[in-house]
């Protein structure tokens, strides 16, 4: 293998100044005053390069053909405008006119970060998010960037999928869709399962490490992932990607646009289906959405209403794979038997099927829900230096997920005991097997701001924004058949409860260039949340709690610009995040009850971003400690709908330096590589185990260990050339080290390390009769590894009192490939 690439490459090297292409430089400008108009965007052919403070740009390499050059900068105009690649540099001298509206991203850009925000952070552009889109979930397609590990419930990355930043679930990792929170209020969760495809819609996607800037919704306490829609096209537009491959995984989706029409409006719409058998037998999923925007703009205002929704149907995978069925050890099958953890009919069908086994056999254990979306935005230009925007939003979701349940008490579903024939000869019976259903329905409404002072002169910029948002949820049970049904009727009510929770911000943020070379960042937000939950739970157990917070969160940095392509910057920020539903309803026994968390966050890097002879250079070295208190840490076990329990941790912390690299020494090769090291410690863990009659013994004393879930090196490394016109080629390699399923640092409780290798090819050509072809292979894992991404662990004493250890895992498929077909007319 090691021969073949080196072969390749040389070959590639001989034919690559063919076709190479000269640099195109220049400089954006306001078009009456000539001012430069520092960190404009510059995008070619959709992918971004940020002009720097005096307005200049450079585009390293454009490729021969037609390419379209977009400019754009808050208050003023896009300038849209044909750029022919040429062997010979290019210079341009690109003026914008004053009075036009960024096409409605002031919201998005309000919360995002940027080269004086002295935060570490990864732009992602449409382009960026299609070459790895071929159905896949969002997590995927954020595999390469820093510090992310991601999973799948399915095994292929279609269905359920996970995603952890710097050792951080989805709960801490703050997700807005134009500004408007995604996370469920109540869990913290972003489950993108539900909105299949939005990648599809996504014109720019950005993600924040660490605290990042103050953001609308729950606090970022890993990492913030920030997704934009609003783009508009100018031009009208059909486009259609499908993709097929390994466990008759579909993509189907249809995408159109009209363009402006009389200079006022656009309409874009899209409709996706995927489809997948999974990797895990009975791992399938059945998705569907839509997303449907309308437009109307006019020199400073811009009024836009989007729409999108997603509907899936996945079978229950979320039990995982009982540790001994992943290397068909019999002797350990029977351990899980014995302790009524497996039936023997279910330990027979995890020998035979491995690991790709599924616990359930029911044929409708399923998960269902829908979940709707409407936003209304505003953006508002208020003369040369101010722009405005708010929106308005609805979420509106519902479904539930059905099982077999065999044996269960009536009690516990709210029916009385069945009494069979006449006195004296009577049988009660109190047991039944059922199918149930556990809903969601819930509504999730408020409003956003920002207010944008940018001039085009001046050493401040500044925003002054927040939000007000208000989540209302049902959770309730109902049976739809038992086989004795006792009083109950179909759809029988066995248990309810509902939850409220208001939460509204304010923040403020500054960016001051204090000197030539040096910019002073500020930013403070306030965030009040109200939460009560009551009513009944299964199992008829009453669930009650009342909580209200108030955070304050500052945060702050300087940077120094050492040169036109070197910089350096440090930050600290301070936030907060309250606890979630299942740390109230769900908490371990020796635990008092949730705490909010705090977290210290400390960073400091070094940018570098260079051109020399056409080579491109960019470098970055973030370094950083988060220091929490309180924070709430997976214990390794998981509740019955397969949410993650947790608990707080006094004093722990993460500290780590994250590396990242990406070099194009020829137009036809590009290396990047990205690689993070990590030390990641509770301090003075006490940990917690039961003794024979179930009841907690806490260790008398503490020790340092390693929080679970977080593996102490994580890397991602790209090696991408184009051979031949139109054809990209790419090979994607990624590391994880071992990660811990609990907090004891016990190597039987462990995913072990692993690392993984794609291949991508991209071939694209403009026919005459459309705008683009383009076919696409993507081969997930080609050295066919087996590995495992995700699991949990719980245990016990037997009889005589010694703990007994049940470890579930999660595979992921072994060498499976998606090929797509893509049409632009």
């Amino acid at each position: 293998m090691k021969n073949f690439v080196v072969t390749g490459v040389a070959l590639l090297a001989a034919t690559g100044a063919a076709w190479a292409q000269g640099p195109v430089s220049g400089a954006v400008l306001d078009a009456r005053t000539g001012v430069a108009l520092p960190n404009a965007t510059v995008l070619l052919d959709g992918v971004a390069v940020a002009a720097s403070t005096d307005g200049s740009f450079t585009l390293p390499a454009v490729a021969a053909g037609v390419h379209e050059l977009r400019v754009t900068f808050v208050g003023y105009e896009p300038l849209v405008q044909r750029l022919e690649g040429q062997t010979s540099p290019q210079q341009l001298r690109l003026t914008l006119q004053p009075g036009g509206v960024l096409t409605g991203e002031a919201l998005v850009t309000a919360s995002r970060a940027n080269e004086r925000t002295a935060t570490a952070y990864t732009n992602l552009s449409k382009e960026d998010l299609a070459k790895r889109n071929f159905g896949q979930d969002i997590p995927y397609l954020l595999d390469q960037t820093p510090s992310v590990v991601v999973n799948s419930d399915a095994g292929n990355g279609v269905g359920y999928t996970g995603i952890r930043v710097r050792g951080t679930g989805i709960e801490g990792i703050n997700v807005t869709v134009n500004g408007v929170p995604l996370n469920d209020a109540e869990s913290h969760g972003a489950f993108f399962v539900n909105l299949p495809d939005l990648a599809s819609s996504t014109s720019s996607l950005q993600v924040q490490r660490g605290v990042g800037t103050s953001q609308n919704g729950s606090a970022a306490f890993g990492a913030s992932i920030n997704m934009s829609t609003l783009e508009s096209r100018q031009q009208a537009y059909a486009e259609s990607q499908n993709s097929y491959g390994s466990f008759n995984t579909w993509k189907n989706n249809v995408q159109f646009g009209t363009g402006l029409i009389n200079g006022r409006f656009t309409v874009d719409g899209r409709l996706s289906r995927i489809s997948s058998d999974g990797y895990m037998v009975r791992g399938a999923s059945d998705l569907k959405s839509y997303y449907l925007a309308a437009g109307y703009q006019q020199k400073n205002t811009l009024l836009k209403f989007i729409t999108f929704s997603g509907r899936e149907k996945t079978y229950q995978a979320w039990n995982g794979v009982p540790e001994p069925a992943l290397t068909r050890n019999a002797a350990g099958l029977q351990q899980y038997v014995d302790n009524y953890e497996l039936s023997p009919e279910d330990a027979e069908r995890a020998l035979r099927e491995g690991r790709r086994y599924a616990y359930y056999t029911y044929d409708n254990q399923t998960d269902n829900y829908q979940q709707n979306h409407y936003q209304l935005h505003l953006t508002q230009g208020l003369g040369r230096n101010w722009n405005m925007a708010a929106a308005a939003h609805l979420t509106r979701g519902f479904g539930y997920y059905e099982s077999f349940r065999a044996n269960r008490k009536l009690a516990d579903y709210n029916l009385p005991d069945v009494v069979l024939g006449t006195a004296p000869n009577t049988t009660v019976i109190k047991r039944t097997d059922l199918v149930d259903r556990k809903w969601l329905d819930n509504y999730f409404f408020g409003g956003i701001f920002a207010l944008n002072y940018q001039p085009t002169e001046g050493k401040v910029q500044a925003t002054l924004g927040g939000g007000w948002n208000r989540f209302l949820n049902d959770h309730y049970g109902e049976v739809i058949w038992a086989r004795y049904a006792s009083t109950g009727n179909i759809r029988h009510r066995s248990y309810f409860n509902d939850a409220t929770k208001t939460d509204y911000n304010a923040y403020a943020r500054a960016i001051w260039q204090a000197a030539e070379k040096l910019s002073v960042y500020a930013d403070v937000q306030v965030r009040r949340i109200n939460y009560e939950l009551g009513g009944i739970e299964d199992k008829q157990v009453p669930v009650s709690a009342k909580a209200n917070y108030t955070f304050f969160n500052p945060k702050g940095g300087l940077t120094w610009q050492l040169s036109d392509y070197q910089t350096l910057y440090a930050s600290y920020a301070v936030a907060h995040r309250e606890p979630v539903r299942s740390d109230f309803t769900d908490r371990p026994l020796y635990d008092a009850g949730p705490k909010a968390e705090q977290l210290h966050d400390l960073e400091g890097g070094y940018r570098l971003n260079r051109t020399v002879n056409n080579q491109v250079l960019r470098a970055e070295v973030n370094g950083f400690y988060m220091r929490y208190r309180n924070q709430l840490v997976n214990t390794g076990q998981l509740n019955d709908v397969g949410t993650p329990l947790r608990t707080n941790a006094p004093r722990s912390y993460r500290a780590g330096v994250e590396l990242t690299g990406a070099y194009q020494p020829l137009t036809w090769l590009s290396l990047s590589s990205t690689l993070t090291l990590s030390r990641n410690r509770i301090l003075d863990y006490r940990a917690v185990t039961y003794d024979k009659d179930y009841n907690p013994v806490i260790a008398s004393e503490g020790r340092t260990t390693t929080i679970s879930y977080s593996p102490s090196a994580v890397s991602a490394h790209t090696v991408e050339v184009m051979p031949v016109k139109g054809l990209r080629a790419a090979l994607l390699y990624k590391t994880v080290s071992r990660q811990y399923l609990d907090n004891t640092e016990s190597a039987n409780k462990a995913i072990a390390a692993y690392q993984v290798l794609d291949l991508r090819l991209r071939y694209t050509v403009q026919p005459r009769f459309m705008r683009e072809l383009e076919l696409g292979l993507l081969v997930n894992n080609l050295l066919n590894r087996e590995y495992v991404a995700n699991g949990y662990t719980y245990g016990y004493p037997d009889a005589t009192g010694q703990q007994l250890t049940f470890n579930y895992y999660y595979p992921q498929a072994t060498c499976n490939f998606l090929a797509s077909v893509g049409v632009k007319f």
